[in-house]
């Protein structure tokens, strides 16, 4: 899945967050709503301009970011 097709970051959308191309779904918003119990399908029915091939963008967009280090570990939190 080449991401870089379906997920765009632009300063007037949402101060620059990365979003779905034609949308302004940020992925940090789906992927809020999936930690949060929305399943895929829930998603694509409440946002018909969501795709299949955007929530796999998605995907590959951040499982990038890991890999590229790009997402950092919290520090331990103290007592």
């Amino acid at each position: 899945m080449n991401w870089q097709n379906k997920i765009v970051s632009d300063k007037d959308v949402l101060l620059g967050k990365p979003t779905i191309k034609g949308t302004r779904l940020s992925v940090e918003f789906i992927i809020e709503r999936l930690a949060s119990g929305w399943t895929q399908e829930q998603l694509l029915e409440n946002y018909p301009r969501l795709s299949r091939e955007d929530l796999q963008a998605v995907f590959a967009y951040v499982s990038h970011c890991f890999k590229d280090g790009l997402m950092y570990e919290f520090p331990a939190e103290t007592v």
